[in-house]
């Protein structure tokens, strides 16, 4: 019976071995072509991509989906309208501006404008303890007290001469110093008008008044202020019986722009309200941070209803133009630029950056880089980009 047992186990080996051998001859087969579970990725890898990149230039296959989903049209050309809508802002005329400066330093004793406040020329604005003020003065009486003094020993020289007790030398002499004592005297009185004291009695306060009629629009002082600096201006003074509205002009713009040019003008704080007038002024010079020009409207503001700060939109008239044009789903923003993809060759693009007129539609007028007939991709183009 042992015998019988053995050979049935031994018989099952053989089974198991068998079976294991079958196991590894099939995977041997299965991997013979080179790994055959890669066949089925290699399939999928010979596929031609969508996109082939070119250096700069992107091509898509006959057989890329893409093709299916770009549209390429040719830029079109289209009479634009002239008009340009402009930001702008109120401002003051430079001309019409003044700041107030103390010609003599002192400390300030006493403010009577406030911020904001309508003053008339003449009008005491603030007044200064002035020691320079006291030592004007004085020069200015030891000067009279000095003219006089020659002006007496003058006639006397000349009753002298006369009567032959005095020689001319003497005379000459007394006139000499009455000449210099008269032009001390001038001196010291100019020097009052100057600084705002002619005909004021002897003193230190100083009264400054306003140069002109105006708005206080800013005050840099308060009572008890020390002020050394005489080119330190204590406030500013504006007359805004007439303002500037001024508006900023795109580089590529400016050569549709020109004095006298119809301009009209919305105000955010009066809405509805439009202001017509001309363009008073367009800057030779334009400005280094935003390449834009300062086209300026001057308007009478009797009420004082435009305020300097004001913000505004401005409408410029100007001819209409022809302009090449795109729907706006060809555009494609990255970062600070806009760009477009054109077509150099049947199914090849390159990326082209482009000045858009950016406005409202659906349809956008072209600055520079696209010319009317070159064939852009319109839609379907962010499948690029990507």
């Amino acid at each position: 019976m042992e015998p019988a047992r053995a050979s049935s186990g031994s018989s099952r080996r053989g089974v198991v071995i068998a079976v294991i051998l079958v196991a590894v001859l099939g995977a041997a087969a299965y991997f013979t072509d080179g790994f055959g579970l890669a066949s089925k990725p290699q399939t999928e890898a010979a596929a031609s991509p969508a996109v082939v990149r070119h250096g700069e230039k992107l091509e898509v296959p006959a057989n890329s989906p893409l093709r299916q989903r770009l549209t390429v049209a040719p830029v079109a050309s289209q009479s634009v309208s002239g008009k340009m809508v402009l930001p702008g802002v109120v401002e003051a005329d430079p001309a019409r501006t003044a700041a107030v400066l103390t010609p003599l330093g002192g400390r300030l004793v006493e403010l009577k404008v406030a911020l904001g406040d309508r003053v008339a020329k003449g009008q005491v604005l603030a007044v200064i303890d002035s020691a320079d003020l006291a030592q004007a003065f004085d020069d200015d009486e030891k000067a009279k007290d000095a003219l006089d003094l020659t002006e007496k020993s003058l006639k006397r020289q000349e009753e002298q001469v006369k009567i032959g007790a005095a020689s001319a030398k003497d005379l000459d002499q007394a006139r000499s110093d009455n000449n210099q004592a008269v032009a001390e005297y001038r001196r010291t009185q100019a020097h009052l008008a100057v600084v705002g004291a002619a005909g004021q009695a002897s003193g230190r306060l100083l009264a400054v008044k306003a140069p002109i009629d105006g708005s206080v629009t800013a005050l840099s002082v308060a009572p008890g202020t020390m002020i050394n600096d005489p080119t330190q201006a204590l406030m500013t003074l504006s007359d805004l019986s007439t303002v500037w509205v001024t508006a900023l002009v795109p580089e590529t713009d400016i050569a549709a722009i020109a004095k006298d040019q119809a301009a009209e003008v919305d105000m955010a704080a009066y809405p509805g309200r439009k202001l017509e007038g001309k363009v008073a002024f367009v800057s030779d010079v334009l400005e280094s941070d935003s390449r834009r020009d300062k086209v300026r409207i001057a308007f009478t503001n009797p009420d004082h209803l435009l305020k300097p700060n004001m913000f505004a939109t401005v409408t410029l008239s100007a001819a209409d133009r022809a302009m090449p044009v795109l729907p706006s789903s060809a555009l494609l923003m990255n970062n600070d630029r806009v760009s477009v993809f054109v077509a150099t060759a049947p199914w090849v693009f390159e990326r082209r950056t482009i000045q858009p007129d950016l406005r409202e539609g659906t349809t956008i007028p072209i600055l520079s880089g696209l010319t009317a007939g070159e064939q852009v991709v319109v839609q379907g183009g962010i499948l690029l980009n990507d």
